[in-house]
């Protein structure tokens, strides 16, 4: 028996691009998503054909496109970010705004909660990276001197507690290692032709991935501060995310979700919308690939993440649609997607201390 990926089914409910997607760490049956509809998203996990979630509350309060979204690690708290220059901190439970945190001048383009979910990093189409506490006290900005000279499009905290850093991309063709304890930059890590949309810290800390406009991943070893090695999407990524428990990584492109074997750097499936299919699976929900106006869209992936225990992976599109895929034995029959990926896929970041691939180039 081999292992699948298969299209578990979709979760609608969305009217505009889907922007993040964020999974609690206790695998709880529920994630919560972001959009250009202005609203975040509470889902409950049905994992039926027809409907894989079901919304279980909207969350409204932003007032332009909410363009990332994180949760708490104890899943109570979601943190958002906005093209109306705020972040809002969720009482999930409730359904209200705890917090605003006011203070960038241009749209947030990404936010992140620390592991110990005292710190929060935000960072925005002002040039900034802002680092606050969760009362809404911005507590350290950079901005200047060694900052991004261009947008900054996504921020991330290193899981790693020994040397705790922050990562950042930027349209300036960068990605920057900063440290957390006192805000200075570490390492500035360049060589992309194009601007940064993404970066993804690998689960052990060790390593992380960037992609954007020149559609090459190019995978850093964090300590260091070096280049190991690209990889080739073919087409423009919109965000990259690291498998938790295989030595896998993914990334949204506009032509397909691609899944690299970080072991042997091979592509080992490229995901693509079949319309057709999910008419099959759901024939009074499937999309049309058509907008509003009736005119066709091009329907493409801009946010990737995965289950905690790594058996499900989420995909946000520009449709308005989840779609989720799921990591299975094959099952005859099913009529599911499905692609063969082979004995390889047992091993792991989760289980490492350090990953091979931050000494390998």
């Amino acid at each position: 028996m081999s292992e699948l990926l298969v299209l578990k089914g979709t979760m609608r409910a969305h009217t505009d691009w889907v922007t993040a997607i964020a999974t609690p760490i206790d695998n709880s049956d529920m994630i919560v998503t972001s959009s250009r509809d202005k609203s975040i998203i509470l889902w409950s996990l049905t994992k039926e054909d027809r409907t894989y979630g079901v919304a279980r509350r909207r969350l409204n309060g932003h007032s332009h496109f909410v363009q990332d979204v994180v949760l708490s690690s104890d899943g109570q708290f979601a943190l958002s970010g906005s093209w109306d220059g705020e972040l809002r901190l969720w009482d999930l439970q409730a359904g209200t705004t705890a917090r605003r945190f006011v203070g960038h001048t241009k749209d947030v383009l990404s936010v992140a909660f620390s592991f110990d979910n005292r710190q929060i990093v935000s960072a925005s189409r002002d040039r900034s990276i802002k680092l606050w506490n969760t009362l809404g006290e911005c507590k350290y900005t950079i901005q200047d001197g060694e900052a991004h000279s261009d947008w900054v499009s996504c921020v991330r905290f290193s899981p790693n507690n020994l040397a705790p850093t922050i990562v950042s991309a930027s349209w300036d063709r960068t990605v920057k290692i900063w440290n957390l304890t006192n805000c200075k930059l570490r390492s500035t890590l360049a060589g992309h032709g194009g601007y940064v949309n993404t970066v993804a810290v690998s689960p052990d800390g060790s390593l992380c991935a960037s992609g954007g406009k020149d559609g090459v991943i190019l995978l850093w070893d964090l300590a260091e501060g070096r280049k190991l090695y690209s990889l080739e999407a073919g087409s423009i990524i919109h965000a990259l995310c690291f498998s938790p428990n295989r030595y896998w990584l993914c990334a949204a492109t506009e032509a397909c979700i691609r899944i690299w074997d970080l072991e042997s750097k091979l592509v080992v499936v490229d995901l693509r919308v079949d319309l057709k299919a999910e008419s099959d699976m759901a024939p009074e929900v499937a999309t049309t690939g058509q907008n509003n106006t009736g005119k066709n869209k091009v329907i493409y992936c801009t946010c990737l993440s995965w289950s905690a225990d790594g058996s499900t992976l989420f995909s946000g599109y520009t449709d308005g649609v989840v779609r989720v895929w799921g990591v299975g034995r094959s099952a005859s029959g099913s009529g599911r997607l499905g692609l063969d990926f082979g004995p390889k896929s047992r091993v792991g970041f989760g289980s490492v201390v350090k990953s091979p691939f931050a000494v390998r180039s």
